[in-house]
């Protein structure tokens, strides 16, 4: 076998450690400074300092740190607001490397593979971009091509966030981040892998089949290889287009998100862990959603969505203990009563919408880059006092979700019965049966 050139190598950390160090450095530097100096300004600099080097960097420390920007209970606001700023839509590679890339996976005739392929990229991020191509029997494919040497850039650029992020503990102490980043750090290795997307790909597709107005792209086995992934090509228009649409249309697609997102997570345990709305597109009078992207997908324990369904139900009746055991069904440990009553200041709002039987909003008034900030400021400075607590590793995308989809139903100004669609999702819900039905899916694509 020939040697893999692009796996996770030390000269490959080294040298990526080397080029993002100097960035990375001034941003610890002026931590340093600011926190000797103080002030009140001192936070805003730092971060700010902080999202002028992430940008810099581009790759897997810069898409970390969108994810984080994500978790609202995660990182202070002042942090917050300045890595939400990262852009994701980082300039494509040019077409040197895109040969280079589909030589090394497909062969030097690979161009013979395809009746057309287009030189220009459809679509760039953080980790690759995706060119659009034509098969010989007329099929319209998408080709996603990773980055070179992404695998080394994830280890090195997860090492320099972890050091930064000790220092950072080191004057903030209410939240110990330490699971929530090792969290990610798999999620983001799992999405170098293309074959697992394949896979992500296929079990979406299963649990979707029965929803006519929901489309997955079908991988394509003989064009895909681990860093480059081949699929058929999803016309669409962005989500966002359809702002100004009437509202019974908008209404329709926050009815469609819902159903994406919810129903194989009360199904199966599975959810889409990426809320970001470019993941998302539309076909004309919104009357198909189409799902684009199946990197970041994340398989719960059973147990863990029986403590979701707890929670909410705990919540509905006001029974406290019910709310403690559904927290440490999720893991969190060491619950004081106090640290449980400012959790579920972040749960009732969290479940809020859920648990008021009338059509609404998810939050009036709010714009969607400030859903959930403001009680997240709250629940961080009560946790000042009453934490310090560990985000355990489970609830991390499950929050991001959450956060994402409020965003995208404010983004709509979306009006639904949404205790209704939540009473529906849980209806009959049973633990072990989830279990089966979770055992079969995976099996059925290859995941178990």
């Amino acid at each position: 076998m020939s040697e893999d050139r692009e796996r996770n190598r030390l000269s490959g950390r080294l040298s990526r450690a080397a080029r993002v160090g100097v960035n990375m450095g001034a941003a610890a530097a002026t931590f340093g400074a600011q926190r000797l100096v103080g002030g009140s300004d001192a936070d805003k600099t730092i971060a700010m300092a902080l999202r002028q080097a992430l940008g810099k960097t581009r790759g897997p420390l810069m898409k970390v740190a969108q994810i984080l920007a994500t978790i609202p209970d995660f990182l202070p606001p002042e942090y917050a607001e300045e890595l939400a700023a990262l852009q994701s839509n980082a300039p494509a590679m040019g077409w040197p490397f895109v040969k280079r890339r589909m030589r090394a996976e497909l062969g030097p005739e690979w161009e013979s593979r395809f009746a057309k392929f287009e030189r220009e990229a459809a679509h760039a991020a953080s980790l690759g971009q995706v060119h659009r191509a034509t098969l010989h029997d007329g099929r319209l494919v998408a080709c996603k091509l990773q980055y070179p040497d992404m695998a080394s850039a994830v280890e090195s650029d997860v090492a320099q966030l972890k050091s930064l992020l000790s220092l950072f503990r080191t004057f903030e102490k209410s939240l110990d981040p330490s699971e929530a980043v090792e969290e990610v750090t798999d999620r983001l290795r799992e999405e170098l892998d293309y074959m697992r997307e394949r896979q992500h790909m296929r079990l979406y597709g299963d649990l979707l089949g029965s929803q006519p107005d929901i489309a997955c792209p079908q991988p394509i086995d003989e064009l895909s290889t681990g860093r480059l992934l081949t699929m058929t090509w999803l016309d669409g228009a962005p989500l966002l287009t359809f702002k100004q649409a009437l509202q019974e249309e908008r209404d329709r697609i926050a009815t469609l998100l819902f159903k994406a997102w919810w129903v194989p997570m009360m199904a199966t345990g599975v959810i889409h862990g990426d809320p970001h709305l470019g993941n998302y597109s539309l076909t004309p009078g919104a009357n198909r959603l189409n799902l684009l992207d199946f990197g970041c997908v994340r398989i719960f324990p059973p147990r863990f969505v029986a403590g979701v369904v707890q929670l909410y139900l705990s919540l509905e009746r006001n029974d406290f203990d019910g709310t403690m055991a559904a927290y440490e069904i999720w893991g969190f440990k060491g619950l004081t009563r106090k640290l449980a009553e400012v959790l579920n200041l972040w749960a009732r709002f969290i479940y809020a919408p859920l648990l008021d039987n009338r059509v609404r909003t998810v939050a009036d008034g709010i714009a969607p880059g400030d859903y959930g900030r403001k009680e997240a400021f709250e629940v961080r400075n009560l946790l000042k006092e009453h934490g310090p607590v560990t985000i355990p590793r489970e609830f991390v995308f499950m929050d991001r979700a959450a956060i994402g989809l409020g965003a995208a139903y404010l983004h709509l100004g979306a009006k639904l019965n949404f205790y209704e669609l939540f009473q529906n999702s849980i209806a009959g819900f049973d633990e072990a049966a989830l279990g089966i039905r979770q055992d079969q899916a995976l099996q059925r694509v290859g995941l178990r």
